[in-house]
């Protein structure tokens, strides 16, 4: 499993994170242990993708959000 660090704009509230979460776990259906901070600016989890940045991309900023960056390693 990858570990992956996303860092994102926009996050004002616990919903928020909610909704960054379920995003990424419809995006990635293996995803664990994910978890999002608006205080932080970031999101994580564990997946099997060896490179999901493209696709993690595309999920964030069609719910609104703005990715800025994303980290992967294992």
């Amino acid at each position: 499993m990858n570990k992956v660090t996303v860092k994102i704009n926009g996050m004002a509230c616990g919903m928020c994170e909610a909704h960054i979460k379920d995003c990424i776990r419809k995006a990635f259906p293996d995803a664990k242990k994910v978890s999002a901070s608006r205080k932080k600016g970031e999101a994580s989890f564990l997946t099997g993708e060896s490179d999901p940045g493209v696709k993690l991309k595309d999920a964030i900023e069609s719910t609104g959000y703005e990715f800025v960056s994303c980290a992967c390693g294992e």
